[in-house]
């Protein structure tokens, strides 16, 4: 039976749906140019775990919960769940965290950089420029043999950890649900002010991030495979989805009043051009090496990839090391330490590129 959403009026399609739901859940609490961004929610549900001490970014976010069960729904009913791992999982893992330094950097993952241009944060320009030059790098790696190994196909409860960590959040969420005014209930915190108090009620959020992992699996998805994929092959079949998610969403956001042009003042995002573009620029390669953006490895975890929900893992310690020692942005401008992880974080993904490549003789 052919597959009508990875043709290309599907992904179209997909990237429509999307956009428009990001733009709803900003309508409905989301924080401003944040329907939907990986790397951000990511960042919240390691606060919201206490995996950091920044009181304004911690809540446990329905929506990343609902795109790897929304996947997990999509490849069981479609008979796609392949659970298969061992693709070097500790170059990933670390992979995952430079890639969430570098977001955090920027303040967004490529979804968000979308969407910030669709309602007129000029800073966002920057950021897809880095993440298109960051990509780029990488295809070159890979153009010149790099590659981190095949992954071996595995047994069915490998496949399954990340869902249900997964399920284990949304269990935590219902048993210890916030309170009004204060920050901790029982085991999870929860933001008081900023980012991480601004939220789509629970079950809206969840039920839109089952239908975006669904679509989102069977569309393959992917604003990092886009770009790299027209970079590499001049196609533009994935770049098609990501373009329509950049309409619809414009489209909503003056429907909605949220469309106000410029670069200052923008919700959660600094001016400073150099670290938009350098930060993003390293998160594109990260990306690259990895084989997708975050919103890919989290549907890719949702089909059995244990090497994505390594990915995964990894971009939420990131998010704790960003937070716990000044590495992430704010509205204000780059951490007192984000400039040192950044060039840490380019001497590792160009050394993992250089390394990793099966030309190389032994």
């Amino acid at each position: 039976m052919k597959n009508l959403f990875a043709t290309r009026w599907g992904i179209i399609g997909v990237g429509l749906v999307i956009g428009i739901l990001a733009a709803l859940l900003q309508k409905l609490g989301n924080p401003g140019n944040m329907g939907i961004c990986v790397a951000c929610f990511e960042r919240d549900i390691a606060g919201g775990l206490g995996l950091h001490r920044a009181g304004v970014v911690q809540y446990i976010r329905p929506e990343i919960i609902g795109f790897v069960l929304g996947s997990l729904i999509a490849a069981y009913s479609f008979k796609e769940f392949k659970p298969r791992s061992g693709s070097a999982p500790v170059i990933r893992f670390a992979l995952g965290m430079f890639a969430m330094i570098g977001a955090l950097v920027f303040l967004g993952c490529p979804w968000r950089a979308v969407l910030r241009l669709a309602g007129g944060d000029g800073n966002a320009i920057l950021g897809l420029l880095g993440l298109a030059f960051g990509i780029g790098i990488g295809v070159q790696f890979l153009k010149n043999g790099y590659n981190l190994g095949r992954s071996q196909a595995t047994r069915s409860a490998a496949g399954w950890v990340l869902p249900l960590f997964m399920l284990g959040l949304l269990a935590l969420i219902l048993i210890y649900p916030q309170v009004d005014g204060q920050d901790k209930s029982g085991v999870l915190l929860y933001s008081l002010k900023g980012p991480g108090a601004m939220h789509a009620p629970l079950w809206i959020a969840l039920f839109v991030g089952l239908g975006v992992g669904f679509l989102a699996q069977r569309s393959r998805f992917c604003t990092m495979g886009a770009l790299r994929d027209l970079i590499l092959f001049r196609q533009i079949h994935l770049l098609s989805g990501v373009v329509a998610l950049l309409i619809a969403a414009f489209v909503a956001n003056l429907v909605f009043g949220h469309f106000k042009p410029g670069f200052s003042g923008q919700p959660v995002a600094h001016t400073q051009h150099i670290w938009n573009f350098a930060g993003m620029a390293l998160a594109g390669l990260a990306f690259a090496l990895a084989g997708g953006c975050p919103g890919r490895q989290l549907f890719l975890a949702g089909e059995g990839d244990g090497d994505a929900a390594v990915f995964v893992l990894g971009m939420i310690v990131g998010a704790a090391f960003s937070h716990n020692f000044g590495l992430a942005s704010s509205p204000s401008g780059i951490g007192p330490h984000g400039i040192a992880a950044l060039v840490v974080g380019f001497v590792f993904c160009l050394f993992i590129g250089f390394s990793m490549r099966t030309s190389l003789k032994r």
